[in-house]
């Protein structure tokens, strides 16, 4: 293929999908404060942020874990932590001045007296650092522990903001592992905390491109006007990682690819593209069109799933030239597991809009590279013009990359110098790194302060969750009614050829990110 020929950014609202109020003063308690999420994300995100100037004035961040530890030695092991995750270099300037507000508070996650205390040194913090009895409260120890650290937060009182400040809950993934569960965790969550100070976050939600995607469309006459089943052939969200369960095998078996990432990253993404135009900007407006795309599904269910759902399983192969073994060999994998580390899905929007548009969604482990996109694939050009020069036409394609190299591409065809016709695609990019001179903010980063300045856009409402969860759970039904379907690839390669086979049905084939 020629070389790209540079396209012109699309201008996103640099604030984002709306004007966000600064964020307020607040003490920040990250409960799991040990733990991998932590220390990978939350804690560079957070410096990442102090040292840009983007954090309030007044900031407390508390470490709330069960492990015996010092303030001192606690900021000592953030420091290694942002040292090695953080996107920028760290200053030991900048670094002095973000680690003054970390402290660390030692309880056990079901000890009502150690919820009492941290209400009492939150309040010291208030009049020494000038936090304004706000209180922002991250979920990021297990999801087993959820409903007793809310249980607490309520009885304590931390629910509650102090002399007219507020109190709000940011909870990880999962969101339950099906229908009952998601809403017995929602239940408990609004029995501390009401909605609109609830803030489930997905991570997918807060990178750069995923956020544009409503620019891109909604603003851009030439996409809008063919953003519909008239110009639409099909669409390919994909999600690949050339990682297998690392370490994670207990968490993995439980849960699979389904409910790991299609319940919430890819159905969102899925939601962002096949969304009708809100009504406007605020939260509710942009998740009331997502639920309406949700209860837009088609469901997959009994022998259907088998049709149009493919789950597969790594085998052994090669990564980057290195063998690696396949997921039934992996320690703490029982040898006969049928857990899917690859699926692919053929989903139907019955709407106006996308009325017999297939959306095809893959997500897998162990596939060639990293990678996270979403391809819309236009119609044909009625081949009758250049049928007697021989030149094939290949089909525009529109690719939205939200990872790596967040950005825009458009797969055209132009005519090649020189006296005969030929014709070959061309492709136009753009890339948020080189088209704004500068590098694109981690997605913790911007929901953190979405959470501070209480924005909720990009954060999944209860109606959301609970309603990729009835779409999931009824693949995962049929899937209990037999374990002879299960395709296994090679690790290195791009999943089962049954998933080719789905889309080849259609007269499409997988991109190649």
């Amino acid at each position: 293929m020629p070389p790209s020929t540079p396209l012109q950014p699309v201008n996103p609202l640099k604030e984002g999908l709306a004007n966000r109020a600064a964020p307020e003063p607040c003490s920040l308690v990250i409960f799991g404060a040990s733990g991998d999420l932590t220390h990978r994300k939350l804690i560079p995100a957070l410096y990442n942020l102090a040292a840009d100037g983007a954090l309030p004035a007044a900031i407390s961040v508390v470490g709330f874990a069960r492990r015996e530890k010092t303030d001192a030695s606690f900021r000592a092991e953030l420091e290694a932590s942002v040292r090695k995750f953080s996107r920028q270099a760290v200053s030991d300037a900048a670094w002095t001045g973000f680690a003054s507000a970390l402290c660390y508070h030692r309880s056990e996650f079901d000890n009502l007296a150690g919820y009492e205390s941290l209400a009492r040194r939150l309040d010291e913090l208030d009049a020494v650092r000038g936090t304004c009895g706000n209180r922002l409260f991250y979920l990021a120890a297990s999801p087993d522990q959820f409903g007793v650290i809310l249980e607490n937060l309520r009885l304590s009182g931390l629910n509650r903001g102090r002399e007219g400040g507020w109190a709000r809950v940011i909870v990880e993934k999962p969101f339950g592992t099906d229908l009952p569960s998601a809403r017995c965790l929602n239940d408990l969550v609004e029995g501390a905390f009401p909605e609109k100070d609830t803030y489930r976050i997905d991570h997918y939600l807060g990178k750069e491109t995923a956020q544009n995607i409503m620019v891109l469309r909604f603003a851009n006459a030439l996409f809008e006007a063919m953003w519909n089943a008239r110009y639409i052939d099909h669409v390919q969200i994909t999600a690949s990682e050339p990682l297998g369960v690392e370490g994670r095998a207990g968490y993995y078996e439980k849960a699979g690819a389904l409910r790991d990432m299609v319940q919430n990253h890819l159905l969102q993404l899925l939601c962002l593209t096949a969304m009708e135009p809100p009504a406007g900007l605020d939260a509710d407006s942009i998740r009331d069109e997502k639920v309406k795309v949700l209860r837009s599904l088609r469901p997959i269910t009994g022998d259907d799933v088998f049709r149009h759902v493919v789950r597969g399983q790594y085998g052994a192969g090669a990564i980057d030239g290195k063998r690696v073994a396949a997921y039934r060999d992996e320690q703490n994998i029982p040898p006969e597991s049928h857990t899917e580390t690859y699926v692919a899905l053929e989903v139907s929007v019955d709407n106006w809009r996308w009325a017999g548009v297939p959306f095809f969604v893959r997500v897998g482990k162990r596939l060639p590279k990293a990678a996270t996109e979403i391809a819309v694939h236009f119609k044909s050009v009625p081949p009758v013009l250049f049928k007697a020069t021989g030149e094939a036409v290949d089909d525009n394609v529109l690719v939205i990359r939200i990872q790596p190299d967040e950005g825009v591409s458009l797969r055209m065809s132009a005519k090649m110098p020189g006296a005969s016709l030929r014709i070959e695609p061309v492709k136009m990019d753009f890339r948020y790194g080189t088209s704004f001179g500068k590098a694109t903010p981690e997605a913790y980063e911007r929901l953190l302060l979405d959470a501070m300045s209480g924005d909720p856009t990009l954060f999944a409402r209860r109606d959301e969750v609970e309603e990729a969860w009835k779409f999931v759970d009824a693949i995962r039904e049929a899937w209990q009614s037999r374990s002879d379907d299960i395709a296994f690839y090679s690790s290195g390669t791009w999943g089962p050829k049954e998933a080719d086979e789905m889309l080849k049905r259609h007269g499409a084939k997988w991109r190649r990110c």
